[in-house]
């Protein structure tokens, strides 16, 4: 029945109020007119581009690194791994769950564009006592009613907190961007120091092999009265030496695999890495393009700039709470006495009110309020300028690690060729009597150290190639036609 009786209002408000539906043209006219006094506060960047990236040539062929770059190293298994991160890690789950906030806010914030409606309904029953001269009496009053309210955005304040809203829910969805391409990185480089110290422990195990080998050598000679137990003392510390060198290496084995299983979201205790050495990755070919790429490339930048436009609007807004406020409020329904009589003509009744207020004294505080969206605004344009300087540094600084590194591999590749040729001729004279034992711990620690830094050098080489695509953006894209959330 409630259903029917708010049905039969409707033609009696058009009938008989002509005056209502005025007002409400009014209000129509005022959501027209809200937020088109919106003026722009926006500070200049004044950022400097450079021309060319000084580590790089500007290329022909030079372009953007591919979405799925890490396929470059041609690791099965770290392609596998860098997939389960980016469906499974928590960090990217974190800032998944903020977009929705954000796209909340935006709601919650464009919800002040539109007016607000509230029904009601009572019915109250009351007996009045009988007197000497009056007898007892029991009347009843049944109330429906709706009523509305709406501030006027007629300066643009509510407008103005919408957009910045609608800014920011775009930023985190580039910080999400952001902690997707890190998280990848922190897969292979973590990834790249589980194979690093698998490789210097081969290399330990074999330098172990070989100073026992020589240990052998050296007690014989001092059984034949060739050697003293000066040369045995020696050699027996160098090979626990190289014995002491193990433990460690084993920890940071262990700790990597398990920090990448945190990044996979796996249990460490049951995850492990099949990968063997460094020496089975390819690094691949990176060839970076024009340097004002970058401000469309990285995420990190477009989240500073939407961040700073975001705090733009929020000045915009916060100098609009100045200005004098218009609302508009409105109330109607039926009452009457009767149950029977709640929905005929004469019990319906209207209120209507505009009323507009203006500041005038409020210790300070939208003064205050605007000096904090202004301090907001500055530091937002401060990071923006850091975000675009660091991110040209980290591509200069990528560039030149990646290209020294491979030179520096080719050189230690060298080095440790030139110490086992050494060591193998030093440990043949050593069984034949024709060199000192002194020569040939040398030539020993030589070729253990040799072996170890290539290690590290190859590790290197490798970090410098993912710095590098996580300088270039990773190979990011921003869907250009992907929006947070309809305006109202």
């Amino acid at each position: 029945m409630r259903c029917v009786a708010f049905k039969s209002i409707v033609p009696q408000l058009t009938r008989r109020n002509r005056q209502f539906r005025r007002v409400l043209a009014v209000c129509a006219m005022s959501l027209a007119m809200s937020g088109c006094i919106l003026h722009s506060e926006h500070p200049e960047a004044a950022l400097e581009i450079p021309s060319a990236y000084r580590g790089g040539k500007n290329k022909p062929e030079a372009a953007v690194p591919s979405l799925d770059w890490w396929r470059g190293f041609r690791s099965e298994e770290l392609t596998q791994l860098i997939q389960e991160a980016q469906k499974s890690n928590l960090d990217i789950a974190v800032a998944t769950a903020q977009i929705v906030q954000a796209d909340a806010q935006i709601g919650i914030t464009g919800a002040a564009l539109f007016p607000s409606l509230t029904g009601s309904g009572f019915a109250e029953r009351e007996r009045i006592s009988a007197t000497r001269t009056t007898p007892a009496t029991t009347f009843s009053l049944y109330n429906v009613g709706l009523s509305a309210s709406y501030i006027v955005d007629f300066w643009g304040k509510n407008h103005a907190t919408l957009f910045a809203a609608e800014k920011s829910a775009i930023a985190s969805r580039y910080n999400r961007e952001v902690v997707t391409v890190s998280s990848i990185v922190a897969v292979a480089n973590t990834y790249f120091q589980i194979l690093a110290a698998q490789d210097q422990l081969a290399v330990a195990r074999k330098n172990l092999a070989a100073a026992n080998h020589i240990l052998d050598l050296v007690n014989k000679q001092f059984a034949a009265g060739t050697a003293s137990q000066l040369d045995v003392s020696q050699q027996a510390a160098v090979v626990a030496t190289v014995r002491a060198s193990i433990p460690p290496l084993e920890v940071t084995l262990k700790q990597n695999v398990s920090a990448l299983a945190v990044l996979v979201a796996r249990a460490p205790a049951d995850f492990n890495v099949k990968g063997r050495s460094l020496s089975q990755v390819t690094v691949p070919r990176v060839t970076p393009g024009l340097p004002s790429e970058l401000l469309l490339q990285r995420p990190d930048i477009r989240q500073a700039e939407a961040q700073l436009e975001s705090s733009n609007f929020s000045v915009e807004s916060a100098r609009a709470a100045f200005l004098p406020q218009i609302q508009l409020t409105g109330t109607t329904g039926f009452q009457s006495q009767q149950l029977s009589r709640l929905f005929t003509p004469g019990a319906w009744y209207y209120t209507m009110v505009a009323s507009l207020t203006q500041p005038i004294f409020d210790g300070g505080l939208l003064k205050n309020q605007l000096m904090q969206a202004r301090g907001v605004q500055l530091q937002d344009l401060q990071a923006y300028r850091k975000a675009v300087l660091s991110g040209f540094s980290d591509v200069e600084q990528a560039l030149i690690a990646l290209e020294q590194t491979t030179i520096q591999l080719k050189l230690q590749n060298d080095v440790v060729t030139n110490s086992r040729k050494a060591f193998e001729i030093a440990e043949l004279q050593l069984a034949g009597g024709t060199v000192n034992l002194i020569t040939v711990l040398q030539t020993e620690q030589t070729l253990f150290t040799a072996e170890t830094n290539l290690v590290q050098v190859r590790l290197s080489r490798m970090l410098a190639a993912t710095s590098l695509f996580q300088a270039l953006g990773g190979g990011w894209l921003w869907p250009l036609h992907e929006t947070p959330a309809p305006t109202p």
